[in-house]
């Protein structure tokens, strides 16, 4: 597995691809993306839920929340890069959902809300390049309050040998141009909320047998509901 790229470099390079991000990605994922993030938000967020989409990119999965959560919700958009907070923002503006967000900047492995502050988390495509994804992983479980769901798509293993070679063979190809790889890589979060205690309630493999993406929902015990932020 290649070395994940460092937040600084991570930072700069979808500063760089902010503005082509969204066709770039449908691109590469053979359109297999959106249907990722629609499973993440359909089985993740709720009507009035106050939700955080971490690593939120040009935030195509936080206006889906927005759009299921509803005018009673809430959702908090929080990535590593102003450019593409600065696309989510445009993107939010032209269909009228800006009232119903909030945006923050900064490294998602320390989110700067308290615990038990959000009725969900997700994050869609957003694991896949971090230096330490799992630890990202624990945030999420970490602000979502008991009984809350954490919804997560990432870039998985290919279950068959053969076809795992040609990936990895192709990926140190890629590898070497940020901007096309987007330091993203298989990655394997979901030990990590179930040793936090989390329950899986939906799991789905999906996409191009070479590249899949693992996409799941992990609910918190309990049902006790938290004030907001910090």
């Amino acid at each position: 597995m290649p070395e994940a790229l460092s937040p600084g470099k991570l930072r700069d390079v979808y500063d760089r691809v902010a503005r082509w991000y969204d066709r770039e990605h449908r691109l590469l994922t053979f359109a297999s993306d959106q249907r990722g993030r629609e499973l993440v938000v359909e089985r993740t967020v709720r009507p009035g839920d106050r939700v955080i989409d971490a690593g939120a990119g040009t935030g195509t999965s936080a206006l889906m929340a927005a759009g299921r959560a509803g005018p009673a919700g809430e959702v908090t958009l929080f990535d590593l890069s102003e450019g593409m907070l600065s696309e989510a923002d445009r993107k939010a503006g032209d269909r009228g959902l800006s009232e119903r967000l909030r945006f923050g900047r900064g490294d998602m492995t320390r989110l700067p809300f308290r615990d038990g502050a959000f009725d969900a988390a997700i994050s869609t495509y957003s694991m896949c390049p971090l230096y330490d994804p799992a630890a990202a992983a624990r945030e999420l479980y970490r602000v979502v309050r008991p009984g809350g769901r954490i919804g997560v798509a990432h870039s998985t293993e290919p279950d068959r040998p053969l076809i795992g070679w040609l990936a990895r063979a192709a990926e140190r190809i890629y590898w070497r141009i940020p901007e096309i790889s987007l330091g993203c890589r298989a990655v394997e979060v979901l030990p990590a909320l179930e040793a936090a205690g989390g329950t899986v309630t939906f799991r789905r493999k999906i996409g191009f047998p070479l590249w899949p993406f693992l996409v799941f929902v992990v609910e918190k015990p309990g049902s006790r509901r938290a004030s907001p932020y910090r």
